[in-house]
This record gives structure tokens, C-alpha cells and sequence, in this order.
């Protein structure tokens, strides 16, 4: 065919406008693309967020809401091709009513989920009924968007006909639509939701599909409707082409898999949040574009592109190997310290690249396999539709497959080590089908045998996850020799440790990365603190509900209180009580074991909002808000479902770290718990003299305490167990517990003016709690606080001579 002939058959049109040159509406084509990946992963982000504040972030959650949304994609892409065959249409104005589509769902999706909410939080409860209630909350919510998603390349690729240079088109919009989803998933994540929120973030997505429709409805105006039949020579390749959906589909899984491990392990090397996330993706994003332009030229150029297919399938094993390799044995011993560098900028810098560098190869192989998988099932004459949704269609299956299977299965069953090696086994697989089908004889026999060689011994030299690495991540390198690690566990949510130190002997609990609880003094004295403080604030504690197991000491020091009748857990990973535990049994009184004792595991979010129980006590010990989800057990809307589940009386008690965090942070922890509990007070666990964290605590109304109540109680044998309790972390009387005062909403106000206020629309803590993810500047935090604290005359009803020696004691 004629060069000239070959580019006609490319646009499809016959421009009407003299001079317009034939190749420009695919050019415009392509820009639009770019702007549409920008906008759908801005949605995607935002729709994350959202959704994962009304089903929660477990796993099992987050696989529902991640099935859901590729399989809108999936369906999308099946469907267009059909509902449109018979139907005379520009591309480009179909193209532009799907975007229109997708803003209009994008403001639905804004405006109903919060509805939803209400709905789901009253009929919703938990086990298998309420993972059914998430798939519908999911669906209705998410499918719309998804399927008009979907539908956008199928659509796109109308203008282009089923040739070498079409199907390269094609493979081009790809690349340019992932290139646009990069820039969509920094943009949100770095500064449109850390700045703005939910809505706003929503409103440019929006602009984006505007500006995109405006341009689509323009050329369209400009170029003539391609012919609805294609002429020409229709290919009888539809058997050989399952080899190719299998193929595509087996990358995609692999690819969905790969990428649910390495963010997985590399969380725990950089620090698990939001912006980790947002940069991993965009890395990932990134080699998925890079490899897409280049599959697209090959597949151009190529006579066989079915072999390069090939051939980039058996270079994916090595790719895989690679990052397996880098995590587990070269990078965690970089002798790197995070606590040294003197900004964020400095580590963001050093986490980019070592991120580029374990995931980008594989990626770009990914990428690269959907344009060559194009190429290869592509034949003159055909609905480029058709054959494009198909391959799109088997890719988003297999990705639904891959994140599923690997989030849910292979991971918690199996670990990330073998996890990793069925990643090597999918992509020596899917190298198998296209020899297996593409070559005869000899050719066949040498590929299928090194395909396999290359295949078991990349399983048999993957390494497995360091056990300093899951205990303490970025810090692991300063830790080699200090510490025994004596178990190790990967969950479906969570992967923990559980070390011991060398020098004091004292064991601790990681999650993460990591440490959550330790028989460290001060960490002890937290946990206990959590318990003791509402426990005796409130003169008979029936009920208590307590969120995050951890090692189970908070949870355990209410054991000894002959009053509770009923102790609720709320955990989100079942690998901690039920192997955790064991190791602080002496700390936590047994309490998985207790008969008072109930297990939920659960997002904590979740449970409170669909439990329909109230409580005396509350008490909350999340993980540290600089993690990603974390958040979200700080914002006003949570502390105001956690206030409507208190009985009359009932007490409430939040965890605030000043480690690893920032004044602006805990400025805006506290002014948020404040907002909804404004008699709320502060209570400091200091370590050698300086700050280390702090314990909230609050009441529906003006807390007192009545000494002469609470010696009345001590001074009954029942609560001998609660005063040994205290004793073991140094409180020996009340005087020495509430010495820990540190101030209360009406003069800490000064302080807290102009501080942040956690919404669930903006989240924006993990914002501002992940730029001190490596800071150390607790003393400092704590000294601000605690120069507006004044004696609390007020709080307690005792007689002169107990308060000047509780003064005494402050002071």
C-alpha cells in the first residue's frame, strides 16, 4: 500500500476543509487522551478516598471496591464496540459524549456516596452480609463511571483502521492515556487534595472532561464520519487470538499482582504514607506509558509482532527477579537514615529513585505488552473496536484476577516471597502460550525450554522479605545487630514482627514497618494510661470498646475492673491477636482469652458506623496518622459517630503522637477531637523529662473526678489488680496518674488557633502528618503545649490539701 493510501486509511476521514492535514485529528486524538488520563485518575483517587470512608479500608473492602471498578472498565470495553456498530457516529463525538458521561458521574459519585453512607451505615453490619451491602455500595456508585471508562479506547480507536499503522495509533493513545495518569495521580495526590479536598478535586476533573468534550465536538465539526463497513480483507485469526487474550490477560494479572506486593514491601522501606503511595503509582503509571510507546513502535515495525510479545513476556521474568532482588537483599542495606536529612525534599528525592529503580523495567515490559497484544490481533478489515475492546476487555479480567488473587490469597497464605514467584510463573506462562502457538519445530521447542529454565531459576533465586525490613522499615539498616527477630507474619492488611532487644530484653510489636507497643517503660505507660484514664474517670466502666489490638496491654488493663461486663475489640488484621498476643501475655492479662471478651475484625471506621452498641468507654490507639487510611480515625465526622455510641457519662480517649510528627499535625489532632468534644483535656506521656505522645480525653459534658470516690474504690480489695496495674508503670497513687496533665480546650485555644480541622472531605492530616514522617521533634511540641498549661482546679473535687500536693507534683 502507498504510504500516502496507508495514512488515509489511519484517520478514516476526508477532511473538509482544504488544507487540513490528514494525520491532525489523530494528533488532536492523542492530546485528548493525555487530558483524559489526567482527569479519570483524579477521579479514581478521589472515588478511593471517598468510598473507602463509607466501606472501610481492609483488604476485603478495598478488593471489593477494586474488582468493581475494573470491571466497569472491563464491561465498557465489551459493550461499545456492540451498541455502536450499527450506529453512524464520529469517533471524536462519541468520545466527547463519554467524557461529558464521566464529569456528570464524577459530580453524581461526589454528591450520593455521603447518602449513601447514611444508608449503608444503618443496615450494614458485618461478615459475609455486609461484604454483599459493600458490592452493591461499590456498584451503584462506581459502574457508571467505569463502564463509560471503559468504553473511551474502543471508541477512539473508530478512527483508526485495523492496519500496522492503525493498531500503533492505538498503542500511542494508550501510552499518551497512562502518560496523562501520571500527571492525574501527582496532581491529586500531591497537591490538589493535600491543598484543596474532595470537591474541589472533583470541580478540575470535571473542567478536564469539559475542555476534552469542547475539543472532541470541534474536530469532529472539521472531519468527515469514517465509512460504518470497512472494506477489505476480513482475517480468519479469531482462533489464534485466544492465545493473545490469554497472554494479555496473564500480563495483566501479573502486572495488578506485581503491584499490590511491591507497594506492599516498598511501603515499608519509605514509609507507608500518602505520598508513598501517589509516587509509587506514579512510577508504576509511568513505565506503563514509556512501555507503551515503544510496544507500539515495535509492533509497527515488526513483521511478527507475536514474537516480541514473546519475547517481552520471557524479559519480564528477569524484570520481576530484579525488583525482587533489590528489595529483598540490596536496598533495605543501603546505609541510608531518613532521620538525617534536613527536609522532606532530600528523602522524597533518595525514595523516588530507589522506587524507579525497582519498578520501572517490569513496567515498562507491561506497557509494552498491550500495544504488541494489538499488533497481534489485529487483521485488515476489521472493527479496530472490536478487536481493541476485546484485548482491553481480557487485560482488565486478568488485572481484576491478579489484584484480587494476590491482595486476598497469595499474600496472607503464602507471603511475598512465593507471592513474587507465582508473578515469575505468570509471565513465563504467558511467554509459553505465544511460543507454544506462534512457532513449530526446533524454534518451538529451544523458546519453550529456555522459558522454563529462566522460569525456575528466577523462583529458586527470589529472596525472601528481610524481617528487620517488616519490623523496622527505613530504619532498618541502624537496627542490624541490636535486636532478635523472633516472628514474622505477613496478613492480609498488615505484615508484623515481633522483636526482642538485645541490650534491655524488652519485646516489641511492629506492624509496618514500624513499632506499635513494646514493654518499653514509656510505651508501656501509654497503654496503660489509654485504659486507666477513662476507666477511672467514669465510677463504673460496664462497657468498653477498644480500637486496635496491638499487643492487647490497653485492652488487657481493663481486665482487672470488676465492673466491665463487656470488652469489644476492634482489629483490622486477625494475624496480630491471634499470634501477637502470645508474646505479652503477661502484659495484657490473657485478655483474647478473657470471657468478657469480643474480637471484631474490622476497619474501625466501619464498625463504628454500622454498630448499632453504645459504650462506656471508648478508648482508640490507631496507627500513627502519617500512614495512609490512618486519617481517617482523626476527622471530626469520626469522633462525632464515636460520640453518638457513648452512654450518658460514657468517656473517650484518643491516642496523639509528637514523635515522627509536626506542631501543624498535632495542632490539628487535637483541634479536631476538640471541635467535637469541647470539655475535652490532654494528657502527656513524657519520656526523660520530654515530650513522647499523648492521651485525649473527653466526656459529653464537664469532666470531674472525685478523689474521694476513687479512694473509696482503691480502697476496696476488687480493684487490688487495677492498682498493681498502674504500680507496674510507676503510677503508685492517683496523684502520680494525674500529675500527666497537660492542658484543656478552653486554654489550649490560643494555641490551636488557625489549626486544621480533619474533614473527611479533605483527610488533611495524612498531608500534613506525612511531612513529619522523619522528624523528631517532640520535646519542642510538647514545650509549646505545655506553656499554656494552667492548674486544673476545676477537674477535680478533692479537698485543698490533695490539690497543693498534686500541684507539688506538676510542678
Amino acid at each position: 500500500m502507498p504510504k500516502t493510501v496507508a495514512k488515509h486509511a489511519v484517520t478514516r476521514f476526508e477532511p473538509p476543509v482544504a488544507g487540513v492535514a490528514p494525520a491532525r485529528p489523530l494528533g488532536a486524538l492523542l492530546a485528548l487522551f493525555v487530558l483524559s488520563g489526567i482527569a479519570a485518575l483524579i477521579y479514581e483517587i478521589v472515588w478511593f478516598q471517598l468510598l473507602e470512608l463509607v466501606i472501610g479500608s481492609s483488604a476485603i473492602s478495598l478488593a471489593v471496591l477494586l474488582s468493581t471498578y475494573m470491571g466497569g472498565m472491563c464491561v465498557g470495553s465489551l459493550l461499545l464496540p456492540r451498541l455502536t456498530k450499527l450506529r453512524v457516529i464520529h469517533p471524536f463525538r462519541l468520545y466527547a459524549f463519554l467524557e461529558l458521561g464521566i464529569g456528570a458521574c464524577g459530580l453524581f459519585v461526589l454528591a450520593v456516596v455521603p447518602l449513601v453512607s447514611g444508608v449503608y451505615s444503618a443496615i450494614a453490619g458485618h461478615g459475609p452480609f455486609a461484604i454483599l451491602i459493600r458490592a452493591v455500595v461499590c456498584a451503584i456508585c462506581l459502574l457508571p463511571p467505569t463502564v463509560l471508562m471503559g468504553a473511551t479506547l474502543p471508541a477512539a480507536s473508530r478512527a483508526v483502521a485495523a492496519t500496522p499503522d492503525g493498531v500503533a495509533w492505538i498503542g500511542f493513545l494508550y501510552g499518551g492515556n497512562t502518560v496523562g495518569a501520571v500527571f492525574g495521580s501527582i496532581l491529586a495526590g500531591f497537591y490538589l487534595l493535600r491543598v484543596y479536598d474532595l470537591t474541589i478535586t472533583t470541580l478540575a476533573a470535571l473542567a478536564i472532561n469539559l475542555i476534552v468534550a469542547g475539543v472532541g465536538f470541534g474536530v469532529a465539526k472539521r472531519t468527515g464520519v469514517p465509512p460504518l463497513e470497512p472494506t477489505g480483507r476480513r482475517a480468519s485469526g479469531t482462533t489464534r487470538n485466544t492465545a493473545i487474550y490469554l497472554v494479555i490477560g496473564l500480563s495483566g494479572a501479573a502486572a495488578l499482582g506485581a503491584e499490590v506486593v511491591w507497594t506492599r514491601l516498598l511501603s515499608l522501606m519509605l514509609g507507608a504514607t500518602t505520598y508513598t503511595f501517589s509516587m509509587i503509582l506514579g512510577v508504576f503509571l509511568s513505565g506503563l506509558g514509556i512501555g507503551s510507546a515503544f510496544g507500539a513502535a515495535i509492533g509497527r515495525s515488526v513483521a511478527r509482532p507475536r514474537l516480541a510479545l514473546g519475547a517481552c513476556q520471557l524479559l519480564q521474568v528477569l524484570a520481576i527477579l530484579f525488583a525482587a532482588a533489590m528489595i529483598g537483599s540490596a536496598l533495605p542495606y543501603w546505609p541510608i537514615n531518613p532521620a538525617l536529612a534536613p527536609s522532606p525534599w532530600y528523602t522524597f528525592q533518595l525514595d523516588l529513585t530507589r522506587c524507579i529503580w525497582v519498578v520501572l523495567p517490569a513496567a515498562c515490559l507491561w506497557g509494552a505488552s498491550f500495544p504488541l497484544a494489538l499488533a497481534s490481533a489485529a487483521h485488515d478489515g476489521g472493527d479496530a473496536a472490536q478487536f481493541v475492546g476485546a484485548v482491553y476487555a481480557a487485560n482488565t479480567v486478568g488485572g481484576i484476577v491478579g489484584a484480587l488473587g494476590f491482595s486476598l490469597v497469595l499474600v496472607p497464605v503464602l507471603g511475598t516471597q512465593d507471592a513474587q514467584r507465582w508473578l515469575v510463573a505468570l509471565a513465563a506462562l504467558a511467554a509459553l502460550a505465544v511460543f507454544v502457538t506462534s512457532l513449530g519445530g526446533r524454534a518451538r521447542i529451544g523458546m519453550v525450554t529456555a522459558a522454563v529454565t529462566l522460569a525456575v531459576l528466577a523462583s529458586v533465586a527470589t529472596p525472601s522479605v528481610p524481617g528487620l525490613l517488616v519490623a523496622y522499615g527505613r530504619y532498618m539498616v541502624t537496627w542490624l545487630g541490636q535486636v532478635d527477630v523472633r516472628y514474622v507474619g505477613e496478613g492480609m492488611n498488615s505484615s508484623v514482627a515481633v522483636t526482642t532487644l538485645t541490650s534491655s530484653g524488652a519485646t516489641q510489636f511492629h506492624v509496618s514497618g514500624k513499632v506499635e507497643a513494646s514493654t518499653l517503660p514509656q510505651d508501656m505507660r501509654l497503654q496503660r494510661m489509654l485504659a486507666h484514664l477513662p476507666a477511672l474517670v467514669h465510677p463504673h466502666p460496664a462497657s468498653v470498646l477498644v480500637v486496635g489490638f496491638g499487643a492487647g496491654v490497653t485492652a488487657g488493663s481493663f481486665v482487672p475492673y470488676p465492673d466491665v461486663e463487656r470488652l469489644t475489640i476492634c482489629e483490622i488484621e486477625p494475624l496480630i491477636p491471634r499470634v501477637v498476643s502470645g508474646y505479652f501475655t503477661h502484659q495484657n492479662n490473657d485478655v483474647l482469652n478473657d470471657k468478657r471478651t469480643t474480637m471484631v475484625y474490622d476497619d474501625a471506621r466501619s464498625f463504628i458506623l454500622t454498630t448499632h452498641d453504645k459504650f462506656d468507654v471508648i478508648t482508640s490507639d490507631p496507627i500513627h496518622p502519617w500512614v495512609k487510611g490512618a486519617a481517617s480515625l482523626y476527622t471530626r465526622e469520626y469522633f462525632e459517630a464515636v460520640k453518638r455510641h457513648l452512654n450518658p457519662g460514657g468517656v473517650v480517649t484518643q491516642w496523639v503522637p509528637l514523635y515522627e510528627s509536626t506542631p501543624d499535625a498535632v495542632k490539628s489532632e487535637i483541634a479536631t477531637f476538640l471541635a467535637v468534644f469541647p470539655y475535652g483535656t490532654v494528657w502527656a506521656n513524657n519520656f526523660n523529662g520530654g515530650g513522647y505522645d499523648l492521651v485525649l480525653l473527653a466526656q459529653n459534658q464537664t469532666t470531674r473526678i472525685d478523689i474521694a470516690a476513687l479512694a473509696a474504690r482503691f480502697g476496696n480489695p476488687r480493684y487490688a489488680g487495677v492498682a498493681a496495674s498502674l504500680g507496674e508503670v510507676g503510677f503508685d497513687s492517683p496523684i502520680a496518674l494525674f500529675s500527666t496533665y497537660a492542658g484543656d480546650g478552653s486554654t489550649l485555644k490560643p494555641w490551636l488557633e488557625g489549626a486544621a480541622i480533619n474533614r473527611d472531605r479533605n483527610l488533611r492530616l495524612q498531608y500534613l502528618a506525612a511531612v513529619g514522617l522523619n522528624s523528631y521533634r517532640s520535646e519542642a511540641i510538647y514545650t509549646q503545649l505545655a506553656s499554656y498549661r494552667v492548674f486544673p482546679d476545676s477537674l477535680f473535687v478533692a479537698d485543698d490539701a490533695w490539690k497543693d500536693r498534686l500541684r507539688a507534683v506538676m510542678r
